[in-house]
């Protein structure tokens, strides 16, 4: 494929190719259909707060499940009983998530017979730069993807490093506690002065873990906030660690010797999004960078790192490059007559100026080209839709197991679900509910935000408590949606709990004791939750958008010769009554087709959901990134 070369970033705008990007405006790539201003500048959406890290029980018994789930705090001033045991480089982008997958399987299956090895044939040197890593740091998905993928391509034989900050909050630095002081210190010109930042290092599981230190690094509260909201330096500190990811490769001798400067970067989401920006503005100039790639992962696409204009010339980019990252709200976006609207979108520089694009689901990867889901970056997306691809998240498949979960009180696999109904009793007990194996238990496993749609769960229950169904609700955020699980439980004192906060072992237990786990998400770029629960053989039941609808297969009793097929269910519109049918007939079969159901959690279960097969693909795009010459420069 022709390169398609970044031609100039003077002026007011940024040429590529034959189209010009210039003040974006209410009818030039903002679509006011996207609100992505209602989304970035009043924050609508909630961001997560980080979980305290869970200490591992040593033991399965009573004491010690009871023990771990003080880390929330049910709604109900009763105590929960838990006295008992408990090959084509272009995507072609359709509505329809059967000729994703298909075309994904075909793919896979291409890529999997031709290795004949665990070893890829194609070896790179790749640096992973993230805001957030697990299990250093983590506050979602983003966390789990650039804890867990670095690993299984460090595994495939590439030499892999991983480069994140090092936060110190009083709750997670024993986490760094294996990170060991590079003793090499590096100036970074950015924000009016000379910062100094240093590097720690360890080695673990194949991969070089990197983490970039400096004291605005270390205060309380997750990688973004703290509980009197986000930290206002954020741009700052992330500025940071994009120059620090840019020059680790160059200075720091890991295992005897340097990166080098032919690597590929993964840049993810808006925080390393001055990564690619950086690579052609400032190092390809003097000819360092010029053999290596870089790939924007979008994981979230409505949080894009968008400041005032102001600040760009904090940022330690050349300005003539400031076309790269203009940003112009339309005028019912600004904040009042005299606001020109003018900014800089970090995330906007990335996809402009990186050499491919991924999102962490094919259907997302077509999402964000439609005004619905582009969040005004749309039609800029749209235009480079060619190196665009969505690749699946993964499962830590280690720690997300039935047969070997710590934190259940008994283990199961897909050949024998007895596990499975223990798991659900001790649910039941820990919960305070009665413990009946014929009733259908329904899980809620998220924040409590607009975008994982708990007011549609709220919306649902008078309906869906007229029937002899059981529900739990685990997470934390809005405020007023924890105060009506603290009221739905009240007043549905033997069919509804609620957890407020999060827990680690409570999460795995839910997902593993639960019959339906409900998702109805508004967007879910990926989603996780839905792939531990069909792991866990609890079914999925929601709403069919983004990873959602590609991993979820609905279920059809009468396919396969009576055999049947699919996963769960997946409903749209996201309405009241769409959600109600599914539940109505996840409920129905999980009451009148035993046979069914157990061969659907069975599909479930047997599910190729492991990082290797996310690792394939991954290569496959740095593959394809390298034929051409780097997009910017």
């Amino acid at each position: 494929m022709a390169a398609v070369q970044l031609m100039s970033c003077c002026g007011r705008g940024v040429a590529v190719g034959t189209t010009v990007y210039k003040r974006i405006d209410s009818s030039d790539g903002l679509s006011s259909g996207s609100r992505v201003a209602s989304l970035v500048r009043t924050s609508s959406l909630k961001r997560p707060a980080i979980a305290p890290l869970v200490q591992v029980p040593a033991r399965r018994d009573a004491a010690s499940l009871t023990q771990s789930s003080r880390n929330g705090v049910w709604c109900s001033a009763v105590e929960s009983m838990a006295a008992s045991p408990a090959t084509e480089n272009t995507l072609t982008f359709s509505a329809n998530p059967a000729e994703r997958n298909e075309m994904q399987e075909q793919m896979l299956k291409d890529l999997a017979d031709s290795d004949e090895t665990k070893r890829a044939k194609t070896l790179f040197n790749i640096v992973f730069v993230s805001a957030e890593v697990a299990p250093y740091s983590k506050t979602g998905g983003l966390g789990d993807v650039c804890g867990s993928l670095p690993i299984a391509l460090a595994q495939r034989g590439h030499r892999v490093m991983v480069v994140s900050p090092r936060y110190m909050n009083g709750v997670t630095d024993d986490m760094f506690e294996g990170a060991f002081d590079c003793q090499c210190r590096v100036p970074v010109t950015c924000f009016g002065g000379t910062q100094e930042v240093a590097f720690f290092h360890e080695f673990r599981a194949g991969v070089d873990w990197v983490f970039v230190d400096h004291p605005s690094y270390h205060r309380q509260g997750t990688p973004y906030g703290d509980t009197r909201g986000t930290f206002g330096d954020n741009q700052f500190r992330f500025t940071l660690l994009c120059h620090a990811a840019c020059e680790a490769p160059l200075v720091l001798a890991l295992g005897g010797y340097t990166y080098g400067d032919k690597c590929v970067f993964v840049a993810n989401d808006w925080h390393a999004s001055l990564v690619p920006v950086l690579l052609a503005s400032k190092y390809r100039r003097h000819g360092v960078y010029v053999n290596s790639r870089c790939i924007l992962n979008i994981h979230n696409l409505a949080h894009q790192g968008v400041e005032p204009a102001t600040t760009y010339s904090n940022l330690g980019v050349p300005q003539e490059w400031y076309g790269a990252l203009e940003w112009v709200f339309p005028e019912w976006a600004r904040l009042h007559a005299l606001d020109k609207g003018e900014a800089v979108n970090h995330l906007k520089g990335a996809v402009v100026t990186s050499d491919r694009i991924l999102t962490v689901s094919q259907g997302y990867a077509w999402e964000i080209t439609t005004p619905e889901g582009g969040c005004g970056l749309d039609k800029l997306l749209g235009s480079r839709a060619a190196v665009i691809n969505g690749i699946t998240n993964g499962v830590d498949v280690d720690d997300w197991s039935p047969s070997t979960d710590r934190f259940l009180p008994a283990s199961y696999t897909a050949g024998d679900l007895a596990g499975k109904v223990e798991c659900k009793a001790a649910l039941q007990r820990e919960l305070g509910l009665p413990v009946r194996p014929d009733v259908p238990l329904i899980g809620f496993i998220g924040r409590l935000d607009y975008q994982k749609g708990p007011d549609m769960v709220q919306e649902g229950l008078a309906e869906l408590m007229t029937d002899d169904v059981q529900m739990v609700m685990l997470g934390s955020g809005d405020t007023e949606m924890e105060k009506w699980m603290k009221w739905a439980e009240n007043h549905y004192t033997d069919k509804f709990r609620g957890w407020v906060g999060f827990s680690v072992p409570v999460a795995h237990r839910i997902t593993a004791g639960c019959d339906i786990l409900l998702m109805p998400s508004r967007f879910e770029p990926c989603g996780l939750n839905q792939l531990y629960a069909m792991r866990y053989g609890t079914i999925p039941v929601a709403h069919a958008t983004g990873g959602l609808r590609d991993t979820i297969d609905n279920y059809n009793p009468d396919a396969n010769n009576g055999q049947g097929s699919g996963t769960g269910w997946t409903f749209s519109p996201l309405s009241k009554a769409a959600m109600m049918g599914c539940l109505w007939g996840a409920i129905f079969a999980f009451r009148n087709d035993k046979e069914g159901w157990a061969r659907m959690q069975m599909r479930g279960m047997e599910k190729d959901m492991s990082w290797t097969r996310s690792a394939l693909q991954y290569e496959q795009v740095f593959e394809w990134a390298m034929i051409d010459p780097p997009y910017a420069a």
